[in-house]
């Protein structure tokens, strides 16, 4: 086997160029070929790259582009002269090591399938988990502020502004502070109102605040079946799961709001009436909320029954749509009926309203029939 040739090779008639990679000048360089690849400007001092050092760098056809990982990373070295670059690729043992090879393209591929598969578990596991260990932890002051701006933006929607009939609403007073004592929760931690719209709906917000709407007084038949609806949005309260909603819907965004306080902004307004509106209730937090206000209601000596009975004359068998319903989050069916059926127990309680206080609530948005 012949040995490469460690002498100068006879210049190309094409230049070859190089760059220090500390200016930008366009340096015309001779090249030698002894133990080192020495690059030579006239009335300059010569750079030397050893073999070994030399990477082939990405360039167009007919022009050989070399880098070297021991001078300046922008350091590059340009021949046009296919004899002399033939010459230089003989030398250079680890010309191409750093080329993507179809091992290294595997590599990149499966890593880019793990992180895919990463991201899924994060949306899937990782944020859910996050929401239920982060959502009993936000502060009240936070909830309330995040209530507020949610009311805002449900008043315009059904009414901008409660019910407010002295004889009306002294009565739904007393029935919600009833709910309210029976489900242990503060005095200060909740308010409610009733809101001037025929939609039969009820909701709760973040910051302990519930509202009914007046469709759905205007189809009820009983205090019983208002308290039972009532029970149940408490637990929504009891649980945080308005918290939880907000958390799992707005992610890491409405997380990284939520460390920064920027929990009013239109993110938080956005995604607390989406929520409502929206009523993206887990089956859990239904079945659980459900179960909240079986207890609440055996506590009272009164009976869950007629709030299923109130919601599923509203829904029908197979549910209604849009806002026509108790919420997209309260799919009435006929399971929902028949388990509130079988908790039904003989009242053992004094009334929830007296007829005149339930004839006050049911005017309390003024005109109407009852």
């Amino acid at each position: 086997m012949s040995e490469l040739s460690t002498e100068a090779p006879a210049q190309p008639a094409k230049p070859t160029i190089f760059f220090d990679g500390v200016s930008s000048r366009r340096r015309h360089v001779t090249l030698t070929l002894g133990e080192t690849l020495e690059i030579v400007e006239e009335g300059g001092t010569p750079a030397r790259w050893a073999y070994a050092d030399i990477r082939r760098a990405d360039s167009p056809a007919g022009l050989l582009r070399l880098a070297c990982t021991a001078a300046p990373p922008l350091a590059r070295l340009e021949i046009r002269d296919a004899a002399l670059a033939a010459d230089v690729i003989a030398r250079c043992p680890r010309l191409d090591e750093h080329q993507t090879s179809r091992r290294g393209i595997a590599k990149i591929v499966g890593w880019s399938v793990a992180a895919a598969v990463s991201i899924v578990c994060v949306v899937l596991f990782g944020v859910p988990l996050a929401a239920d260990r982060l959502a009993p932890l936000v502060p009240k002051p936070v909830e309330r502020r995040i209530g507020d701006a949610a009311e805002v933006q449900m008043k315009t929607i059904f009414g901008r502004s409660v019910c407010e009939d002295p004889a009306g609403k002294a009565a739904f007073t007393k029935l919600v502070n009833r709910l309210r004592d029976a489900a242990g929760l503060e005095d200060d931690s909740m308010t409610a109102g009733v809101l001037p719209t025929a939609v039969p709906n009820a909701f709760a917000l973040p910051g302990g605040k519930v509202f009914v709407l007046k469709g759905l007084l205007d189809k009820a038949e009983s205090p019983d079946e208002i308290a039972g609806i009532l029970a149940h949005e408490l637990g929504h309260l009891k649980h945080h799961d308005n918290m939880r909603g907000l958390i799992y819907n707005g992610g890491t965004s409405f997380l990284i709001g939520l460390l920064f306080g920027d929990v009013t902004g239109s993110s938080a307004v956005i995604f607390a009436s989406r929520s409502v509106v929206e009523a993206s209730y887990s089956r859990e937090a239904e079945t659980a909320a459900d179960t909240f206000a079986i207890e609440i209601m055996h506590k009272l000596g009164r009976s869950p029954k007629p709030a299923a009975e109130l919601m599923f004359r509203i829904t029908g068998k197979e549910g209604g749509s849009g806002l026509t319903n108790i919420l997209a989050s309260h799919p009435l069916t006929e399971d929902r009926l028949a388990r509130m059926t079988k908790e039904d127990r003989p009242v053992s309680g004094p009334p929830l309203l007296t007829d005149k206080e339930w004839h006050a609530l049911k005017l309390i948005c003024g005109s109407g029939k009852v």
